[in-house]
């Protein structure tokens, strides 16, 4: 890198501004990057990372990912219900990028074939907002119980819930849970969302704080 480092970030950042465009010309794919600039608290783009937006194939981007790894051997960064993120590097050159190129082009032929996508259910911004009724700390080492997903909503939560991406919890020990915010949840997770912190990896149930505990707390308040 002392050396030789600039030629060598140049070089990939010549590739993937290339890509970029090359990517943009594949039916039902767009390459995200004006609309992320300047947008709340971003300022600027790494640009060797490429977030591609998949929803013009008519798949998610779980079903994105999936068809990449197993059909052209590429693994993908991580994905949600509409895009898809590719990670280059240094390491990268023209015979990569070709490589990528082909298996985009491929993907983009065999997205008619595939099934529709499960809908997931997203909330509006405010709803995304839960209201915290207790500390969170209180609720997580507090007592607890698990109780199924459909039951939750008006419970507190006692764990947090963070779908990757973008790594943010939907869900922080202490809030009071809300149906908006469990059905993104359920139908994220049906359609492929990636959930590593909940006790119950398939969410079918949720752990809450316990209705005895939650009411000794409001009492001491």
């Amino acid at each position: 890198m002392v050396r030789h480092g600039r030629d060598q970030l140049g070089e990939a950042l010549a590739l993937a501004r290339q890509l970029r465009s090359d990517i943009d010309g594949i039916e039902g794919l767009h390459v995200v990057r004006d609309e992320l600039l300047g947008a709340e608290a971003s300022h600027d783009l790494d640009e060797l990372q490429l977030l591609l937006d998949v929803t013009g194939l008519g798949i998610s981007g779980y079903q994105a990912a999936d068809w990449l790894r197993a059909h052209p051997r590429i693994d993908s960064g991580l994905s949600d219900h509409r895009r898809i993120g590719i990670q280059l590097s240094l390491a990268d050159d023209k015979e990569t990028g070709a490589r990528l190129l082909d298996a985009l082009t491929a993907l983009s032929q065999a997205a008619p074939g595939l099934p529709p996508p499960p809908l997931v259910a997203l909330p509006a911004l405010a709803e995304l907002e839960l209201e915290t009724v207790m500390l969170p700390r209180d609720a997580f080492f507090g007592p607890t119980e698990d109780v199924p997903l459909e039951q939750a909503a008006g419970r507190i939560a006692a764990e947090q819930i963070t779908p990757y991406p973008p790594g943010i919890p939907a869900v922080v020990p202490g809030e009071r849970l809300e149906d908006a915010v469990l059905d993104y949840l359920r139908t994220g997770q049906a359609a492929g969302m990636v959930l590593p912190d909940p006790a119950d990896p398939d969410l079918t149930t949720v752990r809450v704080v316990t209705r005895e505990a939650h009411k000794r707390e409001r009492q001491q308040d």
